[in-house]
């Protein structure tokens, strides 16, 4: 605990918080970095006094708070070593929580928990449930951050908290840990451990508090991905976070663009006309699929792209099979990269292609997905959510473009478990790898999140990337389940997909056990999901 002229009250109750844990084999080190307020000094010589599991250090100089996280950190005796700023608070079993997760997790080198708010009168506010280690969305947020429990080795390893970084110290400390550990040595507790007391001050009001602390995060990011030997061009400051951008090859890789279609000319001409006159990259195949096509003007429309040279036709007048002709139409590409479209998309930023394979192309990626807009500026899609709705949903599903979303998560890249297949990029080796979409079983609904849980059993973690926009009139072609048969179809789709992946959709890592399945998402669930974190069995000794 790094102290300095926190409001006397609130530090005596930050130390409290902490001798009152259930769990008793704690120590607290505090530093003081040269406090003014008297009453500071006064109640943390009685607290050393009180108990002999703190100690306190007072500095002789104001070093900011790295350097006094850092003197700190001299004195920790203890493996694992947590954050704890000086006018926070520790739920009551925080420290049997996570002894309990360190005895069930040896292999562990890092644990983070959720948190909440104190507001202004007290009361508990604003929890995040936060999703499984996400490196992604840890460029574009601290979303480690409270409680944050570090093994002690290799903090100390890592020469600590690093001066420069102030603001940010404890962001740019948890980055440098990850480059030394594997992503399975990184423990997330789905309880509310850490409660942040908000006032002006304090950056759980907002970064305005601290606007230091923004130049310092952009720092850390920067150092990190430039570490990784990643392109990256530059890490800007958005309202919602950080958003880290990378320079493409100047010979990028050629992407081809898959659009099945039927009739359809109302969206299938904006579709293509924005693709192929809005799109700035310029390595791009247009492989239009015919599903058997019969309205003249649209057999007219596409004959004159295809003498121009902007499109390639392939016939295919097959049943409709969404998988099947996406699956026959890859082999028929000349891409590395497919990018799969439906024929209602609209381009309206030109550089939607280029901000996918960017992250496309990253190690370790399957699939890319974009943030998909309906014509009236509502988001239709911002990533998908296993078990949402029974198999699925759309996360932020109607809310404004420019709205933040839970936890700004609508406005920042990271990794999810799916992504729809209405704008989805994937390299076509991986496509092929996974056998594609799953034409006997999943026709139509689901192929695209069945596909993305192919490409995580192989070891591949797909993105949100939604700096990449477009509108999508949804369901404009195929229409709605509103007949018997579709019906039918779509409740046989729904059983294969709970029996395929059952273990999957109680548990997305990109989501939280404390969130509804049922309704919107992002809603306090009625009953955690809490499977292997007992409900009331923390470690006590």
């Amino acid at each position: 605990m790094p102290v300095f002229n926190p409001k006397p009250e609130w530090l005596q109750q930050a130390i409290d918080s902490v001798r009152e844990q259930i769990y008793p084999h704690w120590q607290l080190c505090i530093a003081d970095d040269c406090s003014t307020d008297p009453q500071i000094h006064q109640i943390l010589e009685a607290a050393a006094a009180s108990d002999p599991r703190i100690q306190v250090v007072f500095r002789n100089d104001n070093g900011h708070i790295s350097a006094c996280s850092n003197s700190a950190l001299d004195l920790v005796d203890c493996p694992w070593m947590a954050l704890l700023d000086h006018d926070d608070l520790l739920s009551v079993d925080a420290l049997a929580w996570i002894a309990r997760a360190i005895h069930d997790h040896p292999q562990a080198r890092l644990f983070y928990s959720d948190e909440d708010k104190v507001g202004k009168n007290g009361e508990n506010v604003d929890p995040y449930f936060k999703s499984d280690w996400d490196p992604l969305l840890m460029e574009s947020q601290n979303m480690f951050c409270h409680l944050g429990v570090f093994e002690t080795e290799l903090v100390r390893k890592l020469g600590g908290f690093r001066i420069g970084f102030e603001g940010a110290q404890d962001h740019d400390l948890v980055l440098r840990c990850t480059e030394t550990v594997q992503r399975s040595q990184i423990v997330h507790i789905p309880r509310i451990l850490y409660h942040w007391r908000v006032h002006s001050q304090s950056t759980a009001s907002g970064s305005n508090a601290k606007p230091y602390s923004d130049d310092a995060g952009i720092k850390a990011v920067e150092g990190y991905l430039q570490r990784q030997g990643l392109p990256v061009q530059s890490v800007e400051r958005i309202a919602a976070g950080m958003h880290p951008k990378f320079s493409l090859p100047v010979d990028g890789p050629c992407v081809s663009v898959i659009i099945p279609t039927r009739n359809g000319l109302n969206v299938l001409r904006p579709c293509l006309l924005s693709l192929i006159e809005q799109t700035d990259y310029a390595n791009l195949e247009i492989l239009v699929v015919d599903n058997g096509s019969d309205d003249s003007e649209t057999l007219i429309f596409l004959q004159d792209l295809e003498q121009q040279g902007s499109i390639r036709v392939l016939r295919d007048p097959s049943p409709f099979n969404y998988s099947a002709l996406n699956n026959s139409a890859v082999e028929k590409a000349t891409g590395d990269w497919i990018c799969l479209l439906n024929n209602d998309i609209e381009v309206i930023n030109a550089d939607w292609l280029s901000h996918l394979l960017s992250y496309a192309m990253r190690p370790g990626v399957g699939a890319v997905g974009a943030r998909l807009l309906y014509p009236n500026r509502t988001i239709q899609h911002g990533g998908v959510l296993l078990g949402v709705g029974g198999v699925a949903g759309h996360a932020h599903h109607g809310l404004a473009e420019d709205a933040y979303g839970y936890f700004s998560r609508a406005q920042l890249v990271q990794e999810v478990s799916a992504v729809t297949a209405a704008c989805l990029l994937v390299s076509k080796t991986n496509y092929q790898a996974v056998g594609g979409l799953d034409a006997d079983n999943l026709s139509v609904a689901f192929n695209d999140v069945d596909f993305c849980l192919k490409l995580i059993e192989k070891g591949l973690h797909n993105v949100y990337a939604p700096s990449a926009v477009l509108l999508h009139h949804e369901s404009v072609s195929r229409g709605y389940e509103d007949t018997p048969e579709k019906q039918a179809r779509f409740s046989s789709e729904v059983a294969w997909m709970q029996q395929r992946w059952e273990n999957y959709l109680t548990c997305d890592p990109a989501y939280n056990p404390n969130l509804a399945l049922d309704g919107e998402p992002f809603r306090l669930a009625k009953q955690p999901r809490l499977q292997g974190w007992p409900v009331a069995q923390p470690l006590q000794s």
